[in-house]
């Protein structure tokens, strides 16, 4: 075979990118994208895949799972957690760090790297944490190979202590220093922490109690903070699981002004709400909680404008019983989603809501390009890695808990009708899941994303001002 040989040509699909979507095929050589174009300018392959009649999308790149592996097995593992993903047409994923032990060390963080590189279907990127008590360890995670930090502005599982305003703000300054970006849990927990202890004292246990201690203030109060220091700083901060209209705010404020900062939200914001309450309490506990309906179209317009930079889901698995006890503050907050939310999203396509480009651009195309990427992950460009979602958008679905690939059999999900549905998964070029099977030999194909990324250089302010200066220079 000559040296222009493909590995894999997959004709006469619709290839979809964030500007549109166009009929052709795209070759594939040695897990990189080698050319896009029509069928007639493929070159030989040795093997040769119709996707007549399907999609082609840039594999999506959730930014926000929890595979609590390791320290919940019984939740959740690296094996079922990316398989999972690979069913959900999700070829890259940012798991974060409140596993046990959370990853605040190198130590721990190159544990989690055996973990991950032993059992992961797709690629992945690893959370450092970042608080009061791991300023000290950020050289050593850098070092060790994370895509970015998390800090916990309030209180959520794993019990993660919430650093106070001024902790964050040295926080802030560290991570600026190495051109990471810091992924936010933005609520004020000293009010969720008060309001909380004030509820619990009155009696009072169910749903509505949990969404009563954490108001939409939490949130608004802990984006525009954040979005202070990151000014103040130089920090580059993504904000998570935006769960209010009021948080767009002071997004789209501190965008103007020129802060580095992104945001992201999740399907069950838009999608469910408190009328979902009675349907499944409980269940539908998490954190931020679901909130008022209200808030739906101004969070899934801010998506599609492009406010919101990230369709993600805060993939937050447990078991049966520890989502259906009866006092909602020994409920673990959150429920899976890194299988369901292309589906989701894809029938908001087929509503009409948004265009399938829209969906590419803020599931593919802004995660790759804000976490330091692009071109490599995210595109169907050549040199791109060759992960790729094939979606029949025409497919009909009905979302089954039982069905699933995550551990967690428990969603508000189960029964959801949906149309649009990831039919084959690749990963750098190689089929994880074909024809809506897993294929068993993937298991250690994901490798971590850290050693591609690249960050622009740091762009650090005030630093005469940093607790480094200031205690360097009373010394």
């Amino acid at each position: 075979m000559s040296a222009t040989t493909a590995d894999l040509v997959i004709a006469n699909g619709r290839i979809v990118t964030p500007d549109g979507v166009f009929e052709g095929s795209i070759a594939i050589k040695d897990g990189k994208v080698l050319a896009v174009g029509d069928a007639q300018a493929m070159p030989l392959a040795t093997e040769l895949f119709d996707a007549g009649g399907l999609y082609i999308l840039p594999g999506a790149i959730d930014d926000h799972v929890h595979f609590r592996d390791p320290g919940y097995p019984h939740k959740e593992d690296w094996e079922s957690g990316t398989a999972a993903a690979a069913f959900g047409g999700v070829t890259c994923v940012f798991d974060m760090p409140n596993t046990i032990p959370p990853t605040a060390n190198g130590e721990i963080l190159a544990a989690k790297h055996a973990i991950a590189a032993s059992k992961a279907h797709v690629d992945y990127g690893l959370y450092g944490l970042l608080g009061d008590n791991t300023i000290a360890t950020v050289p050593e995670l850098i070092d060790g190979g994370i895509i970015g930090f998390k800090l916990y502005m309030g209180n959520t599982f794993g019990k993660i202590p919430s650093p106070d305003t001024g902790a964050t703000l040295e926080c802030f300054e560290v991570a600026a220093a190495t051109g990471k970006r810091v992924s936010l849990h933005a609520e004020n927990n000293e009010i969720m922490e008060r309001r909380q202890k004030r509820l619990m004292a009155a009696g009072k246990k169910d749903q509505w109690a949990h969404l009563a201690a954490r108001p939409n203030v939490v949130a608004v109060e802990a984006v525009s903070r954040a979005a202070i220091l990151a000014e103040w700083t130089g920090a580059r901060i993504h904000v998570l699981h935006i769960s209010t209209a009021e948080e767009l705010r002071p997004l789209r404020e501190a965008k103007a002004r020129g802060v580095d900062i992104t945001g992201e939200t999740c399907p069950h914001y838009f999608l469910l709400s408190t009328d979902d309450y009675a349907r499944v309490p409980g269940i539908i506990a998490v954190n931020p909680p679901v909130r008022e309906r209200q808030n739906q179209q101004p969070i899934f317009d801010a998506l599609v404008d492009g406010t919101i930079d990230v369709i993600a889901t805060d993939h937050a698995p447990h078991a049966y019983e520890e989502k259906t006890r009866n006092d909602i503050w020994t409920v673990d907050c959150g429920f899976p989603g890194v299988e369901t939310q292309m589906s989701l999203m894809l029938t908001q396509v087929n509503a009409g809501r948004m265009t399938i480009s829209d969906y590419v651009r803020m599931s593919a195309y802004n995660p790759a390009r804000i976490w330091g990427l692009f071109p490599r992950k995210g595109a169907l460009l050549p040199g791109s890695d060759a992960d790729i979602a094939i979606v029949d958008l025409d497919r009909d679905h009905i979302i089954r808990d039982a069905e699933t690939q995550s551990r967690s059999k428990v969603s508000p999900w189960d029964g959801y009708k949906v149309k649009g549905l990831p039919i084959h998964t690749l990963v750098r070029g190689r089929f994880v899941m074909k024809d809506r099977k897993l294929v068993p030999a993937t298991k250690g194909w994901g490798r971590s994303v850290h050693t591609i990324q690249a960050m622009p250089a740091p762009v650090v302010r005030n630093t005469e001002h940093s607790m480094q200066a200031i205690t360097q220079g009373a010394a």
